[in-house]
């Protein structure tokens, strides 16, 4: 029987009393965490020291904190009003971060948000490293005896019929890991759900009976806003990227994406393409000539519009997805039948297959979401057709073939595209995604593991890496493109195609000496001879290869002149998919960009402060008020306010110059 409570600290009452001992609690990744449940249990067990709890989970979403001065006075009014002044930070991450968890207390992820955690022990310590579909049977060894979980309620049941249950953000785990522990022949999990009325209702498999939780929890409102991922600009390195990534995906293929600026960018990139092709193959042009021409998009993509359309299957939908469905790019749709699938992929499907597929398939896929307040709001108000076309399913079902269903999901998936990001590659095919060579971990393997493996499982699937071609900036700068490294994330043997700003390096089933000029050819023109060097040291290259002499135009000025007139014009703006900053926000966040560039080193600090104070410089008096600078109290503000008001000064000259080429 159902119990059903109101009140988190009964909740928590309840929880302990019906698991005696040691608390093995698993929790979704993501905004599936319900975070007040969480803080609840915390802080009763951190009172009583003889309970020991150990928390399984991942993602677990922290509000960024800004650092004293002018990033405090910008993050600050904005994280106020974005995440929400009651927002439920997790207790065990504020603990996490300063490494304060108590004796009794553990926290282990497979996946951090990423950076959050480097510099704390605990969280590096009790990472487990585990690949996305394996983490429900990781969660089973540990023994987890509860799983809390947020979950929609169905708005409107027929008449007769009791509400369901939607695991709505969140149907990636949950039930793989009851499968997993039950497999085990273990008891099963205590399962308690808290109701969240902002969570949109999900229905298809996502929704479950009320009975298949233990405990259902309504607590009573108001209800914090859902944790949503701030919108990036997107940059001209980030578009050269989405750019030429958009070129290697085929019509009636499959596609997933990750989350972050080069995903925002591919997505509108593909949008260009179906929406805009006339100007979308301007671009292309400006960014190479003779890109019509490369073996990769021959082979494995196109530049034309979208005459089938896209079928989403990605372990998460995102912003990006949403504008795909928005522009008609995602609307490819498939059934869970077989036999049908078989029809359309030999092209004997009747009339009667056909009003099938467009009454009851599915067109988007998705294990977990999470994006902005407008994303979450497309999704609460989505027409019921389009409601009905995207379906949340298992992760043993969406990053893998092996689940069960590999014969159907091949025929779904053909012509799949699988794009992820990593931080650097090597000249030999290795992808660094998620961790750093003295071990410390960034983020996780998550699903990239898995989207490379079904890649090469798959027929004509690609693998698409991509990255930016230089970390740090000015004196700073260094490749992305290594000759070694000492973490690696996808090995060399798995190597497909790598993708930046300067073009695409096709990897695969080519020699190691193929795979070193082809990733020099897309490198930064400045690094270019040391790692030909080191390759000719390593007897990977003849020793008399030399450049090809159009590598020298890889260089971030020659990108910034082909992409101006398209920046200018609008065609590429700096929030393709939307702003959750102000106008004034984004101006404001240009220029404190631009000024932590210009004071990265002492010397550079002193430069920038002196040609700010002594220079004549003219306030914004709407940016001033925005960051509480209009009136100035102090040296430190005054000096403040300068700043801010020459730093808006030099991104305004430099938009001009960019405009005039």
């Amino acid at each position: 029987m159902t119990m059903h409570l109101t009140d988190l600290d009964e909740a928590v009452s309840l929880l302990l009393k019906r698991i005696p001992g040691t608390l093995r609690i698993a929790a979704p990744l993501g905004i599936g965490k319900p975070h007040r449940l969480l803080n609840a249990l915390y802080q009763r067990i951190e009172q009583e020291p003889a309970r020991r709890l150990e928390i399984y989970t991942a993602l677990s979403l922290d509000p960024p904190s800004a650092a004293p001065g002018l990033e405090r006075r910008f993050l600050g009014p904005f994280a106020s009003r974005h995440f929400g002044e009651d927002f439920p930070r997790l207790r065990y991450v504020e603990a996490l971060k300063r490494d304060a968890l108590p004796a009794n207390i553990t926290v282990e992820e497979f996946y951090m948000q990423s950076g959050a955690l480097l510099h704390s022990s605990q969280a590096q310590r009790r990472y487990t490293s585990l690949n996305y579909t394996e983490a429900p049977a990781g969660v089973a060894q540990r023994g987890a005896n509860a799983i809390l979980q947020k979950v929609a309620r169905e708005p409107d049941p027929p008449h007769g019929r009791a509400a369901r249950l939607s695991m709505s953000c969140n149907t990636d785990t949950t039930q793989d890991t009851v499968d997993a522990i039950r497999a085990l022949g273990l008891p099963r999990p205590f399962l308690v759900a808290e109701i969240d009325p902002l969570l949109p209702w999900i229905d298809g498999t996502a929704a479950v009976e009320e009975s298949y939780f233990d405990l259902v929890i309504t607590p009573p409102g108001p209800y914090p806003k859902l944790f949503a991922m701030p919108r990036q600009p997107v940059g001209d390195t980030d578009y050269a990227i989405g750019l030429y990534a958009s070129t290697l995906v085929r019509d009636g293929g499959t596609l997933q994406i990750g989350i972050g600026a080069l995903s925002d960018a591919l997505s509108h990139a593909l949008t260009l393409r179906h929406t805009d092709n006339e100007k979308y193959r301007e671009i292309l042009h400006a960014l190479d000539p003779e890109l019509t021409h490369h073996p990769a998009v021959i082979a494995s993509g196109g530049m034309a519009p979208f005459t089938i359309g896209l079928y989403g299957c990605s372990e998460m939908l995102n912003e990006g997805f949403k504008r795909l469905v928005e522009a008609g790019v995602i609307r490819r749709k498939v059934v869970d039948d077989e036999a049908l699938m078989e029809r359309l992929a030999n092209g004997s499907a009747n009339l009667g297959d056909q009003a099938r597929l467009q009454r009851d398939g599915e067109y988007l896929h998705g294990a977990f979401y999470l994006g902005s307040p407008a994303f979450y709001d497309w999704l609460r108000n989505l027409p019921d057709d389009q409601r009905r076309a995207i379906g949340m399913r298992r992760i043993s079902e969406i990053n893998q073939l092996y689940g069960g269903h590999e014969s159907l999901e091949r025929l779904q998936r053909v012509g799949s595209r699988f794009f992820n990001t990593c931080m650097m590659a090597t000249a030999l095919g290795d992808a660094v995604s998620d961790g750093l060579e003295d071990g410390r971990i960034v983020s996780g393997v998550g699903g990239q593991y898995n989207f490379v493996a079904m890649a090469h499982a798959l027929d004509d699937a690609r693998s698409v890496l991509m990255f930016r071609s230089q970390r740090g900036e000015g004196d700073a700068a260094e490749s992305s493109v290594r000759w070694n490294y000492g973490h690696t994330t996808i090995p060399r043997h798995l190597r497909d195609i790598f993708v930046n700003e300067y073009g695409i390096a096709d990897l695969l089933g080519q020699t190691d000496e193929d795979c070193v000029i082809a990733m020099a050819a897309i490198s930064d023109a400045r690094f270019q001879q040391p790692l030909l060097d080191q390759a000719k040291a390593s007897r990977k290259i003849d020793k008399d290869f030399a450049a090809e002499p159009e590598w020298s135009r890889n260089t971030p000025q020659r990108l910034r002149d082909a992409l101006a007139p398209f920046r200018s014009d609008g065609t590429l703006p700096d929030y393709p998919l939307g702003s959750d900053f102000t106008e004034v926000e984004q101006r404001l966040a240009k220029a404190l960009g631009w000024l932590k560039a210009q004071t990265g080193t002492l010397p550079k600090k002193v430069s920038t402060i002196f040609r700010a104070v002594v220079g004549p410089v003219r306030a914004d008096e709407e940016a001033q008020q925005r960051m509480g600078l209009a009136r100035t109290s102090g040296l430190a503000q005054r000096i403040e306010s300068r700043l801010l008001a020459y730093a808006l000064r030099q991104v305004d000259v430099l938009a001009v110059e960019r405009r005039r080429g």
